[in-house]
């Protein structure tokens, strides 16, 4: 990305190093010929601003414990079952955990899907973000990312705003992390606005009051596309350098990723949380404003906006008890994701954004002697809204002790159709080219969108 040095830095997560006045200065340099009001206009009368169809992909880090949020298991023995308790929703015949009782009450709006098979067996976000395993069948460049395909496919609504925005923080664990544009290449990667990736794309030595000189940003450019060029990057920054240019000509996305924007009492309904501050050493932070600032990306324009939200690979000691820290994650989500449906709901904006939640796996049955679940990839759990979806229901089932799908199992490639199909896109014709020249379908041969949704 494009970071512009200013005197008045905040040092928001979401502001990327560049207030607001700075974004205005930059606009009104006017650096294509157009002052920043005659750009949004122009961007008007092109019909930018209007619906658009988008995702929201939440991955919690780690693997969820299905068997403690979905599914309940109240007659399993108390070593499988756990101590929490299932409550009613609103949606005759369906219950979740005790702690999630914002959810309940809306689960009309909502989809659980407790039956999800196929999942990778280690901790690797390849399969959350791509719908692919990430150790079968991969071409060379390895296989690209939802928003990297959507990128690639349906490009940006307005040249100011990413068609693919990363909220993911980037945490010590590499394969946590998502695993890029793959053989679409660079140009399609994600655009990340907080984190260590700011630095991607710094013009050295060039702040706001420097750039009415446009020899020396000229200069600053060319020596990155030099650069880039002796790394083989350089076509796809050809296009990444002109998005970069685009968005300091307008203010949508600096005004999205500003919560000083929002309504304090629509923040403080969402929650907040320290991006500073891990639950352990290799997960993401708990950072429930992530949840308000995607809804502000898809609203300003973006197509896929991607967040990890803290760590839930809860093995017991010395971390605490599964259940402790089920508790307080559970907790502050259903403050954070019940905030989010709500405002798509009242924006209008339901039938327009999908929202899509997993993790790699599930969590075994039998709860281990340190007080927490291991790793298990036969069953998982999911949560989607949204999207014009028939919500309201669940889908699949696990048997007594939640080890295995004994109904409608669903897999990862079925969910990323659907979530194809959402924004408009026919999995079934839709291609794109790998490095050798040959056309890749989106999702593994004969996944379907779930039909129990569309």
């Amino acid at each position: 990305m494009l970071t512009i040095f200013g005197r008045d830095d905040r040092r928001s997560p979401f502001c990327d190093r560049v207030s607001r006045r700075n974004f205005l200065k930059i606009g009104s340099l006017g650096l294509t010929g157009l002052a920043l009001p005659q750009l949004l206009a122009a961007e008007a009368r092109a019909g930018i601003g209007t619906s658009h169809k988008s995702i929201i992909l939440v991955y919690l880090v780690g693997g969820p414990p299905h068997q403690d949020i979905f599914d309940i298991k109240t007659a399993a023995p108390r070593e499988i079952a756990g101590p929490f308790r299932p409550i009613r929703t609103n949606v005759p015949g369906i219950e979740i955990c005790e702690h999630l009782p914002r959810l309940a009450g809306m689960m009309d709006k909502l989809v659980p899907i407790r039956s999800v098979v196929g999942a990778q067996d280690d901790h690797d976000a390849t399969q959350c973000f791509t719908g692919r395993h990430p150790r079968v069948g991969v071409p060379s460049g390895g296989w690209p990312q939802l928003g990297s395909v959507v990128s690639k496919l349906q490009g940006p609504l307005a040249k100011s705003v990413p068609p693919f925005v990363s909220l993911c923080y980037t945490t010590t664990h590499g394969p946590y992390n998502e695993p890029g544009p793959g053989f679409v290449g660079v140009s399609h990667d994600s655009f990340r606005p907080m984190g260590p990736s700011r630095q991607d794309m710094v013009l050295q030595g060039i702040t706001h009051d420097q750039l009415g000189h446009r020899r020396a940003l000229l200069a600053s450019l060319d020596r990155f596309r030099r650069e880039a060029d002796g790394s083989g990057k350089m076509h796809g920054m050809d296009s990444f350098t002109e998005q970069a240019m685009g968005i300091l000509t307008s203010s949508r996305l600096a005004d999205a990723l500003d919560l000083s924007k929002e309504d304090p009492k629509v923040v403080d309904r969402y929650g907040t949380g320290d991006e500073k501050i891990h639950i352990d050493e290799n997960g993401a932070p708990r950072v429930p404003q992530s949840f308000l600032v995607a809804r502000r990306l898809v609203e300003a324009g973006a197509r896929v906006v991607t967040l990890n939200y803290s760590k839930w690979d809860w093995h017991g000691h010395p971390y605490g008890s599964i259940f402790d820290r089920c508790k307080e994650d559970l907790t502050v989500f259903d403050k954070a994701f019940p905030a989010l449906i709500e405002d798509l709901h009242e924006r209008g904006l339901e039938k327009d954004v999908t929202v899509a939640v997993w993790g790699e796996f599930g969590r075994t049955p039998m709860i281990n002697k340190n007080v927490g679940r291991d790793h298990w990839p036969r069953v998982a759990c999911a949560l989607l809204a949204g999207g014009g979806m028939k919500t309201g229901q669940v889908i699949g089932a696990t048997d007594r002790l939640g080890g295995e799908a004994v109904d409608r199992p669903v897999t990862f490639p079925e969910l990323f159709a659907t979530l194809y199909h959402n924004l408009g896109i026919d999995v079934n014709t839709a291609t794109v080219t790998d490095l050798h020249g040959r056309p890749q379908y989106l999702v593994d041969a004969g996944a379907q969108p779930l039909a129990e949704l569309v």
